[in-house]
């Protein structure tokens, strides 16, 4: 089921799995945002309430659950808060990497004014530790432009933490002004939410919804 913003992968009694559309917000719409929202195209679709219990930033896109019952946000948001959720993305970042696969583990500090995150050599007030690892799959050769495809397996969820992360180490998210890019890819990041896999507080089993990005950056990468 889709409406051309939003694909439904999956519907369940407690949740519904979705792949969110670059440019949407993942919270509700208010008068100050107006911006469109996944939770109010959701609730028009489905014609239920809708709560969200994970975040994509707006210019990201990809896998995304979210709970159709109070029931369900109290579980999944309990499960999502004690790390239950395991999430891979793939990200399309500048230039060729050195080491093709490996770890990032850094200290971040979130500037909330600013809406911004940065590394920082030591952990103190504020200052969380973020870690993922990566994978290149892929490399390519637009203009004068490098790219790598990368899998990314993330083990904390800071804010902007891949963007941030591969931004500090001369890689930036093709598409994120915010950290660094100087490719224009209208308003998107190429981040996108490959895979989230968690256990079902209801069927009391391990479920997975996954999904590829669709055009753009991403398909100019040999398959």
């Amino acid at each position: 089921m889709e409406n051309g913003k939003i694909k439904i992968l999956k519907t369940e009694k407690n949740y519904v799995a979705v792949i969110k559309k670059a440019g949407m917000i993942c919270e509700r719409a208010n008068d100050k945002t107006k911006a469109e929202s996944m939770v109010n195209e959701l609730e028009n679709m489905l014609g239920t309430e809708v709560f969200p219990v994970h975040r994509l930033d707006k210019e990201t896109s990809g896998v995304m659950i979210y709970a159709l019952t109070g029931k369900g946000a109290a579980a999944l948001g309990k499960t999502v808060s004690d790390g239950g959720f395991h999430k891979t993305y793939l990200a399309a970042a500048e230039g060729i990497f050195d080491e093709k696969s490996g770890k990032m583990e850094d200290f971040l500090y979130r500037d909330a004014k600013k809406n911004k995150s940065y590394v920082v050599k030591t952990e103190r007030k504020g200052v969380k530790k973020a870690v993922l690892e990566y994978e290149v799959l892929s490399e390519n050769k637009i203009g004068e432009k490098e790219f790598s495809l990368v899998r990314i397996k993330l083990f904390t969820g800071r804010t902007h933490q891949i963007r941030v992360q591969f931004s500090h180490r001369s890689h930036p998210l093709a598409g994120d002004k915010k950290y660094g890019s100087r490719t224009d890819l209208k308003d998107k990041i190429a981040l996108f939410s490959e895979k989230i896999e968690f256990f079902d507080p209801f069927s009391k089993k391990e479920v997975s919804f996954e999904a590829l990005p669709e055009g753009g950056l991403f398909a100019s990468f040999e398959k």
